[in-house]
């Protein structure tokens, strides 16, 4: 077994064994539970989601984002659901929660409302690249997006110590974060994400989509899913909106362009280009 394999056993094991690493969420449990009622209505939906002021808000802010492509304001969350539809409201509810189950607060490394935006910013940029190219399920590529650096706050939150190492490392080398991260754990935040996927018993097609978003050619299950967020992600860079420190150094997967039917390069860049008005009318939301 090599070092970096060690490391790697380490840091799971030390994963696996935190008591307080939350469990799936009761939201998420309550939503899905109501949703396999075929008597369930948008009113029931509603008000089970109305017991959470803060997933209210995320949700309205989602639905609200000019990425997400509805045709008129949405101001409450019912209306929410008429016009998202159950499957999507799910995926919603399921990211958002994830995403609250392990947020922490600031600090001289981390910035929460930096990686919210960015988040969010990736997920619905995510569902809008997938319906643009024809990808069915455009719902999954959101949630999929919304989670691509959740093993990020984790490691911030469970591996603290570790989490300044890494910081400490790119500003004083200039590497990547990703490679910092196997410097100093053996793992990088996608196998911490995919961990948790695995744990929650979530989709392998969203796990394998978080554990290969920087590398989606390696992709195992689902390859048009992980170059997605991977594209979306690399957006955020390029057009420098919704950008998050640790995507610094971004390396764009080349292999993306023949998997999406991009054509050559020329055509990525006008791709990526038609979607900056969106990028900053997506970003007034949160001013």
């Amino acid at each position: 077994m090599t070092e970096t394999d060690s490391k790697k056993n380490v840091y799971k094991n030390y994963l696996q064994n935190i008591r307080n690493l939350p469990s799936m969420p009761l939201v998420m449990v309550e939503v899905s539970k109501l949703l396999t009622n075929p008597m369930t209505s948008a009113t029931d939906l509603g008000r089970l989601i109305g017991k959470d002021q803060g997933l209210v808000a995320k949700i309205l802010t989602v639905a609200n984002s000019p990425l997400y492509g509805l045709p008129r304001r949405v101001s409450t969350v019912e209306f929410a659901i008429v016009i998202l539809g159950f499957d999507q409201i799910k995926n919603i509810v399921i990211a958002l929660s994830m995403i609250e189950a392990f947020q922490s607060t600031s600090d001289e490394f981390w910035n929460r409302d930096e990686y919210w935006r960015h988040s969010l910013l990736t997920a619905t940029a995510s569902k809008k690249i997938a319906d643009e190219l024809g990808y069915p399920r455009s719902g999954e590529a959101f949630t999929a997006g919304l989670l691509h650096d959740l093993g990020i706050s984790v490691m911030q939150r469970y591996l603290n110590n570790e989490f300044k190492i890494i910081s400490r490392i790119v500003s004083e080398t200039g590497i990547s974060y990703l490679a910092a991260e196997e410097e100093t754990l053996g793992l990088t935040h996608q196998d911490v994400g995919r961990f948790l996927t695995d744990k929650w018993n979530l989709p392998q097609t969203l796990g394998d989509a978080i554990l290969y978003h920087h590398q989606p050619s390696n992709s195992e299950q689902n390859r048009v899913l992980s170059s997605i967020v991977h594209l979306a992600d690399f957006m955020t860079q390029v057009l420098q909106t919704g950008t998050f420190r640790w995507d610094e150094n971004y390396k764009f997967d080349e292999n993306v362009l023949h998997i999406l039917n991009m054509g050559d390069a020329s055509s990525l860049q006008k791709f990526i280009e038609s979607y900056e008005e969106l990028f900053i009318k997506h970003m007034e939301i949160f001013k």
